[in-house]
């Protein structure tokens, strides 16, 4: 159980770095007139590629790979699927502000995420 808190806050770690890389990046690219729609690409593959090699070495111990990004680039879009549809379950049939909404899927896609990770993407046999 230790183990997986300690995993669970180091995630966390690389998650906010990844926030700071999308977000920073997605500034400095539409100040350089980049679309808003290509500076979001960009800087979310930029921040994912970042966050990969950060959760791979320092949340799971383990050499990034080709493959091992795909996965967890597929992780990563089911997360935003969660995001997004809790962002607006909370909007539309909770009646939530749109703010607080997208805090609440954050959260959750951030719990789906890491649980897949550990499952699947960075699972070792025993």
């Amino acid at each position: 159980m230790r183990d997986l808190v300690s995993k669970f806050l180091r995630y966390g770690v690389t998650g906010g770095i990844a926030a700071i890389v999308d977000a920073g990046g997605f500034a400095l690219l539409v100040n350089a007139k980049l679309s808003i729609l290509a500076a979001g690409c960009l800087s979310f593959c930029i921040a994912a590629l970042v966050n990969y090699r950060l959760t791979s070495r320092f949340v799971f111990n383990r050499e990034a790979t080709l493959r091992g990004l795909a996965a967890f680039t597929a992780a990563a879009l089911v997360g935003l699927m969660v995001n997004v549809g809790v962002t607006l379950l909370g909007v539309f049939t909770m009646g939530l502000p749109p703010l607080a909404a997208k805090l609440m899927g954050i959260g959750t896609a951030f719990v789906v995420n890491f649980f897949i990770n550990l499952r699947f993407v960075f699972h070792r046999e025993a």
